[in-house]
């Protein structure tokens, strides 16, 4: 089955090997693990479990990011967050991971808010609506847990002035030709969409407009974001800058499992969400998480599950960073030890955990809204 992958839209069967082969992007093999994980082992953590895992699968030059790093070189990194919505668990995956990153390389994050883009593409938002949206989840990505004095606040409107010079001299060097053929544009696009790729370049030059020197740039993101910063990749040296490195993961797959032909999206009302209480996050996974068990208990007891297609395993994949108690609850719900109803529970209480975690946060965090939307100010 054929998959329709853009920044905006993600359906079908996603074939990773495929998605390498036609984004043009690099498997991240065992070597460049094994250097990831030295860098790591230098800073005390361990080679993060969605790279053992191969759910961040595949990169753009980070062998050369390394380089710099490892030669002592300043280093940044940038990823971003389009408000149309609640935060949900999908949206987490990645910024977990570069929460690691941060800790990691000792890194500024440059996060941007792309509320011009949600305003742009989403035909039923009112400006005011993605405004709302974007201080929630400003609050809830701080949440994680990044570290506030190395992080960087960008919201589109909000930082315009700094961002729409350097945004025109990317667009300058793109052709319509170029948008139509990497998003597949046509005659009804809007032209604000048409620029906006240009908006989400900036980010990955801009520390070194600021600073006046080259910095090198990391960006982790899901893998639909390529295109963005394949074009970007492309004209960033016409400007004089480095190309961006980038890392891309795997989507989170909706509830309804493998087969449903999407990624968890907050247009469907079976997502969880960051906001959602543990009565909520119970429910979902109990009404709506597709199983991979027997029809009875007694057949679950004899033949097995199939954690392959099971979404409570699925997800722990992405969440239990524990591999040994990973390896533990796959063999169990094979072996039919460990029925259907009992994996729910684990990953239910998983998330559960994570998420209060996240809200203790977010509450202490709140009265420093402004002053974390603010983070950018100080830099020009």
């Amino acid at each position: 089955m054929d998959y329709n992958l853009t920044p905006w839209e993600a359906k079908g069967n996603f074939d990773y090997e495929r998605i390498i082969k036609d984004f043009g992007i690099s498997r991240i093999d065992a070597k460049l693990l094994n250097r990831i994980e030295v860098a790591a082992k230098k800073k005390g953590l361990p080679l993060h479990h969605m790279l053992r895992r191969g759910i961040f699968f595949a990169h753009r030059d980070i062998g050369w990011f390394l380089d710099e790093f490892g030669k002592g070189n300043d280093v940044f990194l940038y990823t971003g967050r389009g408000p149309s919505g609640k935060v949900h668990l999908g949206h987490l995956v990645p910024l977990l991971f570069t929460k690691y990153l941060q800790d990691l390389f000792g890194a500024e994050l440059y996060l941007q808010f792309t509320d011009d883009e949600k305003f742009l593409f989403k035909k039923e938002l009112s400006l005011e609506d993605v405004r709302k949206y974007t201080e929630d989840n400003i609050l809830d990505t701080m949440a994680i847990g990044f570290d506030l004095k190395k992080t960087k606040i960008i919201i589109d409107t909000k930082h315009a002035g700094l961002l729409y010079p350097e945004a025109i001299r990317v667009a300058k060097k793109i052709t319509f030709s170029t948008v139509k053929a990497s998003f597949g544009f046509d005659n009804e696009t809007n032209i604000g969409s048409i620029f906006f790729t240009a908006m989400q370049a900036v980010p990955a030059f801009l520390p070194s407009v600021l600073k006046k020197r080259n910095i090198p740039c990391l960006i982790p993101h899901a893998v639909d974001q390529d295109p963005h910063f394949r074009v970007t990749r492309d004209i960033l040296p016409k400007l004089g800058y480095y190309k961006p490195a980038s890392i891309q993961c795997m989507f989170l797959p909706s509830l309804l499992g493998v087969e449903s032909e999407s990624k968890m999206s907050s247009s469907i009302d079976n997502g969880i969400y960051l906001s959602d209480d543990e009565k909520a996050v119970r429910k979902k996974i109990n009404k709506y998480a597709f199983s991979g068990g027997q029809a009875t208990v007694d057949e679950h007891r004899k033949k097995g599950g199939n954690p392959e297609v099971d979404i409570p395993y699925i997800w722990l994949t992405f969440f239990e960073e524990d591999d040994n108690k990973l390896k533990k609850i796959h063999d169990d719900y094979k072996s039919g030890k460990l029925l259907s109803g009992e994996i729910k529970k684990i990953i239910a209480d998983k998330l559960v955990f994570i998420l209060n975690e996240i809200k203790e946060r977010k509450e202490k965090l709140r009265h420093k809204l402004k002053e974390i939307m603010g983070s950018l100010d100080k830099s020009f």
